[in-house]
């Protein structure tokens, strides 16, 4: 639903509205210190940044999507704004303020109002995730800790209603195609408009074999009241932790959706920024901390509808008056790019299925983190997993479990979760490298099978290292799902079941006692590429 309460004449509205922020560059205008007021423009708001403080004035604007273009309703979208945003960003956020006199000599806190704004204290703007990547400052430790924060917001958030139509698939299916709406009526060369048409066929294509788990999904509650524009440029590092900000409150339909739809976001974003190596570590780490590999089945269809939102601001801004001819071709450019992504999310397909296998301490997770990274896949982890199924946390200790979780039946109960979850998502159509030992045939075997029945191509990434340094490994290891000690190897080491020849047919051995790209494992990299019938990545194994 789009908020309309139009007010007077909203173009008299707008050239007011410019006259106003022509007068906010006055640093003699702010009832507080300024030395001078700098603007910042996007296509649907100006920020002054003035002294201690930034004040975002709401365009007097509709979009279709979003209604600005009345006083009321940019009042009530600053406390919106304010109350949204608080959730996620309590420090930066502080209220809305009214601004009367008149556009020329405008008066903070005087009424009547002539025009609303959202006070914020002010934040280096040289610490936005983007701008970080941009400068090679954003490290994994900052993609872990950005998808710890995903999942905790979206924890504590409340569930849709049955009888809402947030997040329903038709409002899903809505959604995107208004994107491409809005596109089609802003883009007029030809191949743009072949490339719209090409993009819309095949997300209702899309929408098509996933409309079931977008209800489905609903109905078990992963429907929230989000951020709803979690990208980048809307994420700052303060005292070094990613703090989301700027989230949607014009429309709640998009803010009210599936937490797949938020992540999903961030993830393209990397994508399109050429960062693949930390959008597939955020998407990893955002699953094992939630467990909600469900998602997947959505993801495709959200990744394509989250560039496709992002071409059409950019076609927005190509459009707005005031551009130079150079920025303008450079958001055409991006637009163009967004839409390239889009389709490229749709299209891909690449279902594989990597086992690893070794002892405790020979370096399987180490690996696994690197591969997911190198070949875009989703990893399962035995250790993390076999604590969700007994209620753990994942660096809680067992011994608050009443039973024993490491007992040959609950191992039974754990090599079953990992086998439905890897069928799950190799349906959803990516590779799935699931991190555990598989000392045992039966297991390695019951794995090799599923690959068979779903036709992917399957391999094991098999990891050595020295007796000694096993040992040295798990005396050293910290804060790790793994509770296995000395102890548990020497029981391991004598009941382990070698990689019969079949086996070693679609295996690939690494040595962990260098990197996994070295280039004593470049013949590894090699082989299991082979089997994956995938080409090396970049990267691997190119020392």
């Amino acid at each position: 639903m789009v908020m309309r309460t139009n007010m007077g004449n909203p173009q008299g509205d707008y050239e007011n509205q410019k006259a106003l922020i022509a007068a906010l560059r006055d640093p003699a205008r702010y009832p507080h210190a300024v030395k001078s007021a700098q603007l910042i423009e996007t296509h649907i708001s100006w920020v002054l940044l003035a002294g201690r403080y930034a004040y975002k004035i709401k365009k007097a604007l509709n979009l279709g999507f979003l209604d600005y273009s009345g006083l009321e309703a940019r009042r009530i979208c600053c406390a919106e704004e304010v109350r949204l945003n608080r959730r996620t960003a309590p420090t930066i956020y502080i209220d809305t303020v009214a601004i009367g006199g008149s556009p020329a000599n405008p008066r903070f806190g005087a009424q009547p109002a002539i025009e609303y704004a959202v006070r914020m204290h002010r934040f280096a703007s040289a610490n936005l995730m983007d701008r970080m990547l941009l400068r090679g400052k954003v490290t994994p430790r900052h993609i872990d800790a950005l998808a710890a924060s995903i999942v905790g917001f979206h924890a504590g958030l409340p569930a849709a209603g049955a009888e809402t139509e947030f997040g329903t698939a038709a409002s899903a299916l809505a959604a995107a195609m208004q994107n491409l709406e809005q596109l089609r009526l802003r883009l007029t060369e030809d191949a743009d408009r072949e490339c719209v048409a090409a993009l819309d066929a095949a997300t209702e294509a899309e929408f098509a074999t996933c409309k079931s788990a977008i209800e489905t999904r609903r109905e078990r509650g992963f429907v929230r009241e989000c951020h709803g524009d979690f990208h980048l440029g809307n994420i700052v590092l303060i005292a070094d932790q990613p703090v989301a900000f700027d989230g949607i409150e014009f429309n709640p339909a998009l803010r009210w959706i599936d937490v797949t739809s938020e992540v999903a976001f961030a993830v393209m974003d990397l994508l399109h920024r050429d960062h693949p190596e930390f959008a597939w570590r955020l998407l990893n780490a955002w699953l094992e901390h939630g467990g909600d590999y469900g998602g997947m089945a959505v993801l495709r269809f959200y990744l394509a509808y989250r560039a496709t939102v992002r071409a059409k601001v950019s076609a927005i801004r190509a459009g707005q008056a005031g551009l130079s001819r150079r920025a303008k071709a450079d958001e055409l450019a991006a637009c163009r790019s967004y839409l390239g992504l889009a389709r490229q999310c749709l299209q891909q397909r690449s279902p594989a299925l990597i086992i690893t296998h070794g002892l405790p301490g020979s370096g399987k997770t180490t690996f696994s983190q690197f591969a997911l990274q190198q070949l875009g896949a989703i990893r399962i982890r035995s250790d993390v997993e076999r604590k969700r199924l007994f209620g753990l946390g994942t660096l809680q200790s067992s011994r608050v479990h009443a039973g024993d979780i490491y007992s040959a039946e609950a191992t039974q109960r754990t090599y079953a979760r990992l086998h439905e979850l890897a069928r799950e998502i190799l349906a959803a159509g990516f590779t799935v490298i699931v991190d555990a030992a598989f000392l045992r045939q039966d297991e390695r075997e019951a794995f090799r099978e599923l690959a068979k029945s779903l036709s992917v191509p399957f391999a094991i990434a098999s990891l050595q290292a020295a007796d000694a340094t096993l040992r040295e490994r798990i005396r050293q290891r910290k804060n790790d799902a793994s509770e296995a000690d000395v102890g548990v190897l020497d029981m391991l080491m004598a009941v382990q079941q070698p990689l019969s020849a079949q086996e070693l047919e679609c295996a690939a051995g690494f040595t962990t006692t260098q990197a996994p790209d070295s280039k004593a494992n470049s013949r590894a990299w090699s082989k299991l590429c082979a089997l994956l019938q995938r080409d090396l990545p970049q990267g691997a194994a190119s020392r």
